[in-house]
């Protein structure tokens, strides 16, 4: 059938079920209109785009599908950036006599805990043995680097180690300036992490950077992260989503359920008649955020959208079964190539049609088997004249 019955009968069982799910109630009148509307625009007409598996197919490809709905959308603003250690939470463990290392007891990638001795210092003054002074960690962290090796001269000024609280990290985005008034203290953001892309990281908007990037353009935007497990490190780079507003009751489908070519973007939708079948809905977009899309048109309350493995599906075609083979196998009965039911004419026209064949292949199997005898004796005859 065209694309538009197609969208016809969408609209009219989106109505229904939005009818049952109200509990309005019909008349007998009524109900035989819907049932004779329905059978106007039966599946057993063609639909342009649609693709039909067998249910292994389904299986192996993992197709999953899930109901239209509205939801809340968030209109969100993409940034690039990366983690930075929060000043507040880097430490040094320096001496603060001359002397020399005679003990460390922690090195580069320990964990250590605040007032924990970290090393030894032997001083420099006379004594036997030379007085030694016990250097604490000035908090609970990681040992991120290690400035000076066991029996190295030390100096008040020496940096021999440094040590990070990453308990909390700052993620720093990097905002164009035109967008950057889009943004309020307290917004949200979404982020990812590269070295870790299976963690999406959440925290609020804490400050801008206090002058914006001359060469680039762009001013920084200081997000807080919880990072309890240390698995944030500094300088990863990192993936924002900020959340700019919400809008609540629109549709938006899943970002990997939306599919396009060169006659504009589309969606598979589960058919409402065969069983592992699924048709092309041609969809009109709205604004796209870092999971959802907004659909403007083209979707209707009830449909049922490929939400995964929605690409394999678009190039299953060539693989799919006949519309004719599934229509059989759903409804029990044979229909015509073209998927239209079967007429009794038809049916009998088709039986008569086997019946023919059945003699037609008997009387050809009589012809084949008479000439073979002749053939037989004309051969034997032959020898015998040859001997």
């Amino acid at each position: 059938m065209l694309w538009r019955e197609f969208v016809m009968k969408r609209r009219l069982v989106s109505w229904i079920r939005k009818a049952t799910a109200g509990r309005m109630r019909f008349g007998a009148a009524a109900g035989f209109g819907l049932a004779w509307s329905l059978q106007i625009l039966s599946a057993a007409e063609l639909v342009a785009g649609r693709v039909i598996l067998d249910p292994a197919s389904v299986k192996n490809l993992g197709i999953q599908t899930a109901p239209v709905s509205k939801k809340t959308f968030e209109e969100t603003l993409f940034a690039l950036g990366r983690i930075e250690v929060i000043p507040s939470r880097r430490a040094v463990v320096s001496s603060r006599i001359s002397g020399r290392i005679a003990e460390l007891k922690v090195f580069e990638g320990d964990t250590v805990k605040e007032g924990e001795v970290a090393l030894v210092v032997e001083s420099r003054q006379p004594g036997n043995p030379p007085p030694q002074i016990h250097l604490r960690a000035p908090l609970t962290g990681l040992v991120f680097q290690g400035h000076a090796s066991l029996g190295e001269p030390v100096e008040p000024t020496t940096k021999i180690l440094e040590i990070l609280d990453l308990s909390e990290v700052h993620a720093v985005a990097r905002i164009p300036e035109d967008q950057a008034g889009l943004l309020r203290q307290g917004m949200r953001a979404r982020i990812r992490i590269a070295a870790i892309p299976n963690v999406l990281c959440e925290g609020p908007l804490l400050r801008f950077g206090t002058a914006a990037d001359p060469e680039n353009g762009t001013l920084e935007a200081v997000f807080l992260l919880s990072n309890a497990d240390e698995a944030i490190r500094p300088q990863m780079r990192a993936e924002f989503s900020i959340v700019l507003r919400e809008r609540k009751e629109v549709v938006a489908v899943p970002r990997k359920a939306l599919l396009s070519d060169t006659k504009g973007n589309y969606l598979f939708v589960k058919d409402f008649d065969l069983p592992n079948a699924f048709v092309r809905a041609e969809v009109r977009t709205g604004m796209k955020n870092d999971t959802h899309v907004e659909i403007l048109k083209g979707l209707f309350p009830g449909d049922e959208v490929v939400i995964k493995a929605a690409y394999p599906l678009a190039y299953a075609g060539g693989e799919t079964i006949s519309l004719k083979q599934a229509l059989d196998a759903a409804h029990g009965h044979e229909h015509n190539e073209d998927g239209s039911e079967m007429t009794p004419e038809q049916r009998a026209r088709k039986t008569a049609g086997t019946a023919d064949a059945i003699k037609g292949n008997a009387s050809l199997s009589i012809f084949l088997g008479v000439l073979s005898a002749v053939l037989l004796a004309l051969l034997a005859l032959s020898r015998a004249q040859a001997r």
